[in-house]
């Protein structure tokens, strides 16, 4: 089957838009995740005013209300309200950007799921025409095509571009600053000098610099760009070295108030043992090697299944990834396109190769965090590679490999929006809809703010709704000291036992126990189930009971 140029173009602009559609239906048909409602609350500038649950039951609207900016009256108020904002942000291990865009999108449209993914979703297509722009500039229009429907696809970065934490602006601020770099050095290079391109020259500049500030602002690990970029500078047009420092260099000193107000106390407060791990030198060295497999396994192919597939997949997916990656290389090497290689290298290999590095020095493990997003900004590098290996190869079934890679995409992707769960704290929120003015208590073995404030935000602020959240150990002798003095109290109580409680370890069979004799003595067992999300964080098993009379 042979298919047309024609064909495959008209193809891939139905694959864009086969992109722009997932993402806007999409938009509210998950739950907020663990950490997007951490964007929430401090988004809202009310992270001071949150408390971790005590040892007795608090009321479960009072943390609702940490999720919606605070009442302004005044201008006065709206300057105290940033100021909290900021103030908020300085626990974080995060710069200001991402968060700062997401408290005005906030005041625009409000806090629900679909309003605060909207913008993410905008970073997503903005990085979608930056991938046009890139690859049609080293490519041609075809090249640039498929390089958008690719990053548009890609399973992993579709998860990001759905989510409301700052790896999808990372990857566009990425993309915009790597076109503009590539564009000022084609400008550079020229030998036509004209007064558009001196025009042209200024704008790229301008975007330049604003690009890569707003990159670093936006996650540190931005930082290994500015020695991709001397290097490609260095690699492509040498001789004017010293305009491009400069244009960096401006990135970086706009970034400055930040860094000597905000990064410093975030420093002060950063726990940067957090990776470290004191296993030897030949187990460490394989689970460096480990995670960057998985890594490449992630971004270029199974994407959000990674979180309950097994392991071993997942590195063989990520081998034979970088085996393909290593294919393409030495092809096109061979193919004398050693520029474009050595670009598509240095914006995907290369960082994350950096990044491998400077974890076997450190004797940290962060390329496998939350299955390799930090170093997402190594995704549109890889696509790039592939998209030049598919164009200037001379494939004999090019267009074929293509169709093949785009319905892959597609198939992974509709299979993990339509088969996979993602609205446990909406079935809790139905079970109290069903009487929704009984006095209800919420027993839970979790104080992590991810799952408190879940709960905050789903389950109506109009029932009568008392919650008590302790680790697995220490539950059940609280909740017999609290229901000892107060059982009459609630009619009705939940009892959400996590799989993965975060800040404790998860229940034992004993505390299991425990807890079930503590409720079994004035309360009857009504119903049971598990709720099961896409990961650990999201799984409990859910048990109903009501006051005996």
């Amino acid at each position: 089957m042979k298919i047309s140029t024609k064909t495959i173009n008209i193809i891939l602009l139905a694959a864009i838009a086969c992109a722009v559609i997932l993402r806007i239906i999409n938009l509210g048909s998950r739950e907020f995740w663990y950490d997007e409602v951490l964007s929430l609350l401090l988004s809202t500038g009310q992270k001071a005013q949150y408390q971790t649950p005590k040892d007795v039951p608090v009321i479960l609207a009072n943390y609702t209300s940490l999720l919606s900016l605070p009442v302004e009256n005044s201008f006065s108020d709206f300057i105290v309200t940033i100021e909290k904002f900021l103030k908020g942000l300085v626990a974080e291990p995060h710069p200001f950007l991402f968060f700062l865009e997401q408290h005005f999108w906030l005041r625009l449209w409000g806090n629900s799921e679909a309003a605060m993914r909207s913008i993410i979703v905008l970073f997503s297509l903005g990085s979608m025409g930056c991938a046009y722009g890139l690859g049609r500039r080293l490519l041609g229009n075809q090249g640039g095509l498929l390089f958008a429907a690719l990053l548009g696809l890609n399973p992993y970065y579709l998860f990001h571009s759905l989510n409301v934490r700052m790896y999808c602006s990372l990857v566009f601020w990425v993309l915009l600053s790597s076109w503009c770099l590539l564009e000022l050095i084609i400008l550079n290079t020229s030998e036509i000098k004209n007064s558009y391109s001196k025009k042209s020259t200024v704008f790229w500049t301008i975007l330049l610099i604003f690009s890569a500030a707003s990159g670093l602002m936006t996650f540190y690990y931005f930082a290994v760009f500015f020695l991709v970029f001397a290097i490609l500078v260095l690699y492509l047009d040498r001789r004017k070295w010293w305009k491009y420092a400069l244009y960096l260099i401006s990135s970086i000193i706009i970034t400055t108030p930040w860094v000597w107000w905000g990064t410093r106390q975030q420093l002060r407060n950063a726990d940067l043992g957090r990776f470290s791990s004191k296993s030897g030198i030949l187990t460490a060295m394989i689970r460096h090697l480990q995670e960057f497999l998985d890594v490449l396994g992630i971004h270029l192919l199974v994407g959000n299944w990674s979180s309950i597939l097994p392991q071993f997949i997942v590195t063989i997916a990520g081998f034979l990834i970088f085996i393909s990656l290593i294919s393409c290389s030495w092809i096109l090497w061979k193919n004398n396109q050693i520029q474009l290689l050595i670009i598509g290298l240095l914006l995907g290999l290369l960082p994350l190769f950096l990044m491998l590095i400077l974890d076997i020095i450190t004797g940290k493990f962060t390329l496998g965090f939350g299955f390799g997003r930090s170093v997402i900004f190594v995704l549109p590098g890889c696509l790039l590679l592939l998209v030049i290996w598919l164009e200037k190869t001379g494939i004999k079934f090019k267009n074929i490999a293509i169709l093949g890679l785009l319905l892959l995409y597609l198939g992974i992707n509709i299979a993990d929006f339509s088969l996979r769960s993602r609205w446990m704290f909406h079935r809790v929120a139905d079970i109290i809809n069903e009487q929704p003015n009984t006095p209800t208590l919420i027993v839970m073995n979790s104080q992590a703010w991810g799952h408190v404030l879940r709960l905050a935000y789903y389950l109506p602020i109009t029932s009568p709704i008392s919650l008590l959240a302790q680790k697995s150990n220490t539950l059940p002798s609280i909740l017999d000291q609290n229901l000892s003095k107060n059982y009459e109290q609630y009619q009705r109580i939940l009892w959400l036992d996590s799989e993965r409680p975060v800040w404790g370890k998860s229940s034992t069979e004993e505390q299991q126990q425990a807890v079930k004799n503590v409720l079994d003595k004035d309360h009857n067992l009504q119903t049971s189930q598990r709720l099961v999300g896409t990961w650990e964080l999201d799984n409990f098993n859910l048990n109903v009971y009501e006051k005996k009379i």
